[in-house]
């Protein structure tokens, strides 16, 4: 089942008192989330958005036909970074962590996908 995550930066004087939303979008479902992040950076928006989706997968396996997830994110540093193929910063350190564990229960690629194909960021203002 292929899966998308990304983030959103909102202005810097946005209502909602937030940096970004985060996004996910499981085309194959119709299933679409978006709620606002006040991350520290792009980076830590993304990972938001990503342990939101793996949160999701994993509270509703019961709804959830497929047990192979191919997972899309247009962020290629964080990409990389969770794939091991370049340093993660210290201070994500426990994100990451979060992530394998969930790598570790549920069979899932990790793959860099660019901004424009990225389902996640489709119709970001509905």
């Amino acid at each position: 089942m292929e899966c998308f995550f990304g983030s959103f930066q909102l202005p810097i004087k946005s209502d909602l008192q937030k940096s970004a939303v985060v996004i996910f979008h499981i085309p194959e479902l119709g299933i679409r989330f978006k709620a606002p992040f006040d991350g520290v950076d792009e980076d830590h928006n993304d990972f938001a958005a990503l342990l939101a989706l793996l949160e999701f997968i994993d509270s509703n396996q019961k709804y959830l036909k497929s047990n192979v997830y191919q997972i899309f994110g247009d962020n290629r540093k964080l990409i990389n970074q969770l794939n091991l193929m370049e340093p993660l910063p210290v201070k994500f350190t426990g994100l990451f962590e979060k992530t394998s564990d969930y790598k570790k229960k549920y069979r899932f690629s990790l793959a860099w996908v660019s901004h424009d194909r990225n389902s996640a960021l489709d119709n970001l203002y509905d």
